[in-house]
């Protein structure tokens, strides 16, 4: 990243990551296995269905089977979780990604993400980054985002407030629950366009703009905003 004038620099103290999207990109694997999910149940317009990306597959699968007990749910997890985890061909790291959390100190950074946690954990290992030691995954929460809940227990995870976290997110959704929280939130240009960020703190165009050193009392961002 080139450092400059308008480079925008950020005294924080950890760093909540949400995954898709913003480590890694999986948009692929999502859109043709929720089709086929869609399909294999029979949901009308199965071919068209357009993912609500940043959402707990959960409430996805509330969304489109409402009929379904609770029985039916945690099978049609089970399908679409296998679907996604076989389905990672086309798995790529996203820019900046890799070099910036070789950069953080372990106890200072966690992934907050809408994937169950055994996705999670084959999408990172697939994708040849580091396991976190801190993680707040889709299943481990009451609600999903756009509540507010996983990156507060994304902050509690490394014995902070939120306020205290810059959220690093690309969907809207995501952006809201970081928000709600009460942590400032980095806005990613890689799922949706600067428009649908606007709420963001701050926006850059990828992980690339964006470098971290150690600082007294946490960390220092180097922000290269999107124009």
């Amino acid at each position: 990243m080139q450092t400059g004038s308008r480079t925008v620099l950020v005294q924080t103290q950890g760093l909540l990551f949400d995954m898709d999207g913003v480590l890694v990109s999986s948009i692929g694997s999502v859109e043709r296995c929720w089709k086929r999910w869609a399909k294999l149940y029979h949901v009308p317009g199965a071919e068209e269905f357009q993912v609500p990306h940043g959402v707990r597959a959960v409430d996805i699968v509330r969304m489109l089977k409402p009929e379904f007990d609770d029985a039916e749910i945690a099978e049609g997890l089970r399908v679409i979780e296998d679907m996604e985890i076989e389905d990672a061909g086309d798995l790529r790291v996203l820019p900046g990604a890799k070099a910036l959390l070789s950069s953080l100190p372990a106890e200072r950074w966690a992934i907050v993400t809408s994937a169950t946690r055994r996705l999670a954990l084959a999408r990172l290992s697939a994708a040849g980054l580091p396991i976190p030691a801190r993680l707040i995954a889709g299943d481990m929460v009451e609600r999903g985002k756009p509540d507010p809940e996983p990156y507060r227990r994304g902050a509690e995870l490394l014995g902070m407030s939120p306020a205290e976290c810059v959220v690093l997110e690309d969907a809207p959704s995501g952006v809201g629950a970081g928000l709600a929280a009460g942590s400032r939130v980095l806005g990613i240009l890689s799922t949706h366009p600067m428009e649908d960020l606007r709420q963001a703190t701050w926006i850059a165009e990828s992980l690339q703009e964006v470098r971290a050193s150690p600082a007294s009392d946490g960390l220092e961002l180097h922000i290269l905003p999107a124009q």
